[in-house]
């Protein structure tokens, strides 16, 4: 009645992963719409402050900052919509796996040397 059947408890951490991914996503895509939104006002506002106020009239610097500001966006464009493709979830699953693998194949190792240099015969047991 109480005990939890293990093909659930599977399933549950599989949605579990999933919600997570599903939200750090949207959260990343959040961000990106802020940085392009801050992008746009920002690019405007450097403007501004170059032709209106004509800090720096003499030099349009602004072209400069907007660009450098752009090749930012453009990372954090690739970040979010290429790199997730290639590092998404399976590729972090697969990762996460080959490591486990690997971590047990050394406490086998582990375990041998462990047999071989301590026999349990050797040791008298209690009666």
């Amino acid at each position: 009645m109480f005990s939890r059947d293990k093909s659930n408890s599977i399933v549950d951490k599989e949605q579990h992963e999933q919600l997570e991914y599903a939200h750090k996503r949207i959260k990343q895509k959040k961000n990106l719409y802020v940085h392009f939104v801050l992008f746009l006002i920002g690019s405007i506002f450097l403007i501004l402050i170059n032709k209106i106020l004509k800090y720096g009239e003499e030099y349009n610097w602004f072209i400069w900052v907007i660009i450098f500001w752009a090749f930012f966006l453009i990372l954090h464009i690739v970040n979010v919509y290429v790199t997730q493709k290639f590092m998404g979830t399976d590729w972090e699953r697969g990762q996460r796996e080959k490591l486990v693998k690997k971590q047990r194949e050394r406490i086998k190792e582990l375990q041998k040397e462990i047999d071989t240099d301590f026999p349990m015969t050797n040791y008298k047991k209690k009666e």
